[in-house]
């Protein structure tokens, strides 16, 4: 059954294999074709190839209970990305909280449209394997997300 399933997402468009959903929060998306094509992009360079990917974007207070939930952190975090991966196949729910990129953004004197962008890089990051828990991490990490923010300009 799951064998049948990831074959029938293998012959899916790029464009019907990731989504972007509203959880708790009335958000639009713009551009939605040339951020699939890039996070597409994103991954056939990492040697990835993609299954579907699930944005689903929400306020701070629930992606507080995710994280608790599941991960045990009672934190405000801007993105919890849940790997569901199979080897190179990558399967993936991406929960981003709209209002977090937005003070995000204000701080770091960003425009939102790109602090999202690099906020689901980053998730797709997280997917081939860059972690970014240590200084050396967060470096390589951060290299990679503004080389991949660079294809879209």
């Amino acid at each position: 059954m799951v064998q049948n399933k990831k074959n029938q997402v293998l012959l899916q468009s790029s464009t019907d294999k990731i989504s972007f959903n509203n959880i708790d929060i009335n958000y639009v998306l713009k551009k939605k074709k040339v951020i699939r094509n890039w996070v597409n992009l994103v991954l056939t360079k990492e040697n990835k190839t993609l299954g579907e990917i699930d944005y689903n974007f929400c306020t701070d207070k629930h992606l507080l209970k995710v994280n608790k939930l599941y991960l045990n952190h009672n934190t405000y975090t801007d993105i919890i990305t849940f790997d569901l991966s199979d080897s190179d196949l990558v399967f993936a729910d991406i929960y981003i909280s709209v209002e977090r990129v937005k003070e995000n953004s204000l701080q770091l004197k960003n425009l939102f449209s790109d602090e999202l962008l690099r906020v689901m890089v980053h998730g797709v990051l997280h997917l081939c394997g860059y972690k970014d828990k240590t200084p050396k991490d967060i470096l390589q990490m951060r290299k990679k997300e503004n080389h991949y923010l660079s294809l879209l300009k």
